[in-house]
């Protein structure tokens, strides 16, 4: 059943164009964010606005970009200023006091929007049901964590939907990062300054970048800091605004580094988190943190979801969804003949 739309009309006085640049914001940075949380299309020519949408949230996107104008009025001659924090207080504060559901850009019939990146193997799509239920989730939530076996496309896709997400300007920048944890074995001392040591750690979101955008585009968002990969340890004092932030391999994080990152996410940002539980490389002493956040946060449904995928869902060479079948039987024969033994 389609939703009826409601086109409000706002004239904004006194007209201004200084004060109207500033209610914008660079690039109309403030205007998407508007559309982006309520749901609506926000139309302007100077000091004429049409807010199309859902009656109740055109209506109160009106009553907020009037709101946010007032604010840019001048104080001693200045210009008042809107920052990022401004704008996403000032719409948490009126979806609260109007009672609305935060509006999030996914398709209705199938249950999330197609992914449109072109890379060299051409446009990136969800695989099967699982896949698809990720891509959603991503597209929903604040955080969302992606666990499973090896292949099943968490990282590939949590890579996409954040290049996707820097295109449509809907962030500022990607941060990637992963815990620097050896798989089993001591790597010893590694020569070369910071980059160099912990390249081998990020080179899978390495990979992914490049697929999808280029070597030459990525080397120029990194040397920007639109794109910035860093190891876990340095996330720690950070607030992470506007960003599409993905932590992978996050089953070696410990059970404080875990809090530590979710507790970085700051305004208008989306964190995935992906990991396999069945893959940790931390001493037999410490608690995954991956393990953890599954259990106390389970039950938390505003704004984050978990995602398990299976060894079906794997999408690399088959032999890799037979080999994950394999593990998966045997740790459950070992499990039922450890708990018969303690039984006995």
């Amino acid at each position: 059943m389609s939703t009826k739309l409601t086109t409000i009309q706002l004239e904004l006085v006194p007209a201004d164009k200084d004060r109207l640049a500033v209610l914008c914001g660079s690039f109309d940075d403030n205007i998407k964010q508007i559309e982006r949380r309520l749901g609506v299309e926000v139309i302007y020519k100077d000091a004429q606005f049409q807010i199309v949408g859902e009656h109740r949230y055109a209506q109160a996107g009106s009553e907020l970009i009037n709101d946010l104008y007032i604010e840019t009025q001048p104080v001693k001659g200045k210009i008042g200023r809107l920052t990022d924090e401004d704008v996403h207080l000032a719409l948490q504060n009126l979806i609260s006091e109007h009672r609305l559901l935060e509006v999030k850009p996914v398709s209705d019939d199938i249950g999330f929007k197609s992914l449109t990146i072109k890379t060299k193997r051409g446009v990136i799509k969800p695989r099967g049901e699982n896949q698809t239920k990720y891509v959603s989730n991503i597209l929903r939530n604040d955080i969302t964590f992606g666990v499973g076996p090896a292949g099943t496309g968490k990282t590939y896709l949590a890579v996409a939907c954040a290049v996707e997400a820097l295109e449509r300007q809907e962030c500022r920048r990607i941060l990637l990062t992963r815990p620097a944890v050896e798989a089993g074995e001591k790597l010893g001392f590694l020569p070369g300054d910071l980059s160099q040591k912990v390249d081998p750690y990020l080179r899978p979101l390495y990979d992914a970048l490049f697929e999808m955008l280029g070597f030459e585009k990525v080397e120029k968002l990194i040397e920007k800091n639109v794109i910035e990969i860093a190891p876990l340890a340095y996330m720690r004092g950070r607030t992470l605004n506007d960003a599409f932030v993905i932590l992978d391999e996050s089953q070696n994080t410990t059970t404080e580094q875990m809090k530590m990152f979710l507790t970085r996410i700051g305004f208008n940002s989306t964190a995935v988190i992906t990991g396999d539980i069945t893959q940790i490389d931390l001493p037999r002493h410490q608690k995954s943190g991956l393990r953890h956040a599954i259990e106390v946060l389970g039950e938390v449904d505003d704004g984050i979801s978990f995602n398990f995928f299976l060894a079906d869902d794997v999408v690399r060479h088959p032999v890799v969804a037979r080999i994950v079948k394999a593990y998966d039987a045997f740790d459950r024969k070992a499990e039922i003949a450890e708990s018969e033994a303690r039984e006995s």
